[in-house]
């Protein structure tokens, strides 16, 4: 055991060199790839503490196992580095970018190794933090690798570190292969890196129980030869067996080839449309030519992995069905393979298993679709940085299509296409925003869960529900409309719930009337590009708007007032009675606010400077 000595650095002064380096840090007891910080000694968590786990990268040389602590509202993790050469970086940042990233950094100059909190600047170019808010708990050589134990809180108010909340974090890891004279002297241009997608903020839930007679039914890739592309959605179709009668899901899980932890993302299983009487077999990937039209009415959630999660549960008192009459014996599987390095060759039979009971519980749980409907008169304009369009379940919907006692959102899965980078949806009573249903202010199309609420949210009669979405068409040069396909967009909330209704989507658009006096209103002040003839569809009248300031604007104040077109339907697709078209946007006149970083109370364990490492 050693009590390192710390050194702090202010602002503009330059890294020590080596000889430096072993001057300032000649106290020091060289350890063996072993160092117990003894001030911090207490912290360290007990045995076996990290429930939750990711490969960082696709060679599994980096494992990420952490657990979290609302009372100390902070994070302690695990850092498993197999095969270590000169050092690492492992970090957050808004998007998964290197630069303007939050880091900490395992690095050498050739002497001796040190651990610190840093940052990069828009150039890559690594920075010590005055701050030093990662606190290094444990580093311990194990039979698998070096192991790092620290702790970081979820806010630490510097204006160098992410703010960690609810909602999906962008995890970044640089490889060092080689030894630097000093911190400073690192970009990360010329580094290894990579990114992973994960929710480390986990909410803490009672594991229900599971029923005596619960079996299970695993549903799973058939073998796949991966791609070695980047990314591929791979579609395959199985169904349940002849007769199959009406059970509840209870819970579910991932199941993951070995092997290939890091290359797959998440995964969905879809029921289809109870319309058809049967679907045409397929595997391969989602985007093929050669994928069946009718594979596109099989978009009913039953269950969702992504990254990071563990089994989901569903509350005691409900449970979701499937099987029985009226219900399609046909389920698509969907797999998002995330191959970075393009590695060839590699079989992958992962799925998910289900959980399933004859005895059916006192309540089925449904899901209800929030947002916007899927139609091209709800766009985007290209070059947008942030361009919002906000869905609504309105008060007359909730009011005639619930029960007395309302219904419990207990998950979420929110969802767009490419661009989306914000979903929130939230809920309004009598004009004021009371809760967030769920957010996620870093939201990425390429991971998506089905995520547990920290406490149920209550949606009674009359109650509002806005879900609003955030996208990002900069590098886009066309418009982008609503609808099915990738290029297009969605905006979309799947609440989980129960006791399940009649009403199976609430969501809206804007009224197509009000949208024909936006193109007629945009060829006034331009050269009359824009047919408003009858045979002119939507997405070319979109196509030929002159992209300009007057345009973009005007075209965000009409999706801000405009009526709008409710579609409050059952599950038959069929709207409930009563008049739909030419709706006034519900009127809020109270607003939640944004989360804002709650600082730590006590900083004094706080270390003054880089922590010395001393590898031999």
């Amino acid at each position: 055991m050693q009590d390192p000595s710390h050194q702090h650095r202010g602002p503009g002064l330059p890294s020590p060199s080596v000889r430096e380096a072993a001057s300032m840090y000649g106290t020091a007891v060289a350890v063996f790839l072993v160092i117990l910080v003894a001030a911090l000694q207490g912290s360290v968590p007990p045995e076996n503490p990290f429930p939750y786990r990711i490969l960082l990268d696709p060679q599994g040389t980096l494992e990420l196992s952490w657990n979290v602590s609302y009372v100390q509202q902070a994070i302690h993790f695990q850092l498993l580095v197999r095969e270590l050469k000169a050092g690492l970086l492992f970090g957050m940042s808004d998007r998964g970018e290197l630069e303007n990233a939050d880091f900490i950094m395992l690095w050498t100059n050739g002497d001796r190794a040190y651990f610190a909190d840093a940052w990069s600047d828009q150039k890559g170019q690594i920075h010590l933090d005055e701050q030093q808010d990662y606190q290094l708990l444990q580093a311990q050589d194990t039979p698998d690798g070096l192991s790092l134990v620290f702790r970081r809180p979820f806010a630490t108010c510097d204006p160098k570190d992410y703010f960690i909340e609810d909602d999906t974090v962008h995890l970044v890891y640089g490889i060092l292969e080689q030894p630097f004279p000093s911190l400073e002297a690192i970009n990360t241009s010329g580094l290894q890196t990579g990114l992973q997608r994960v929710q480390l903020l986990k909410p803490e839930i009672p594991v229900p129980k599971v029923p005596a007679d619960t079996r299970t039914m695993e549903i799973r890739a058939p073998d796949v030869l991966i791609p070695g592309q980047e990314t591929t959605y791979w579609c395959y179709i199985s169904e349940l067996p002849q007769g199959f009668a009406r059970h509840h899901i209870v819970m579910y899980e991932p199941i993951v080839t070995k092997g290939n932890e890091a290359l797959v993302h998440h995964m969905e299983i879809f029921q289809c449309a109870g319309g058809f009487e049967s679907f045409p077999h397929f595997s391969g990937p989602c985007d093929s030519r050669m994928k069946p039209e009718r594979l596109n009415y099989c978009r009913h959630v039953l269950a969702a992995w992504a990254l990071g999660a563990r089994a989901f549960y569903y509350p005691e008192e409900a449970g979701l069905p499937f099987g029985g009459t009226g219900s399609s014996r046909f389920l698509r599987l969907e797999v998002h393979y995330h191959n970075p390095l393009k590695i060839q060759g590699r079989r992958d039979s992962s799925g998910i298993r289900l959980y399933y009971t004859a005895t059916l519980r006192r309540f089925d749980a449904g899901i209800l679709e929030l947002g916007l409907v899927y139609t091209p008169m709800m766009a985007i304009p290209p070059r947008e940085p942030a361009f919002i369009l906000t869905g609504y379940c309105t008060d007359k919907c909730t009011e005639l299509a619930l029960p007395p006692s309302g219904i419990h959102i207990f998950a979420s899965q929110l969802h767009t296409h490419l661009t989306g980078r914000k979903v929130v949806t939230v809920l309004a009573r009598d004009g004021r925003e009371l809760e967030v249903v769920n957010r996620d202010n870093h939201y990425s199309p390429h991971f998506q869960e089905i995520r547990m609420l920290k406490k149920p949210v209550t949606v009674s009669r009359g109650d509002v529900l806005i879900t609003s979405c955030t996208y990002n068409t900069e590098d886009r040069k066309l418009v982008t409309v609503g609808g099915f396909g990738i290029l297009e967009e969605m905006c979309v909330n799947y609440a989980h719930y129960y006791p399940q209704t009649q009403l199976e989507l609430c969501k809206s658009t804007v009224d197509a009337g009000f949208l024909q006096k936006y193109f007629h209103l945009v060829n006034r002040f331009n050269s009359e590009e824009v047919c408003t003839c009858p045979q002119a569809s939507v997405p070319q009248q979109f196509a030929a708007v002159p992209w300009n300031s007057f345009s973009r604007d005007v075209l965000a104040a009409l999706y801000g007032f405009a009526p709008i077109s409710v579609h409050c339907n059952k599950s038959s697709a069929v709207r409930f009675q009563g008049e739909w078209d030419l709706q006034p946007l519900p009127e809020i006149i109270s607003t939640l606010e944004e989360p804002t970083p709650r600082c730590p109370a006590s900083q004094a364990q706080r270390p003054p400077g880089p922590t010395v490492v001393s590898i031999a």
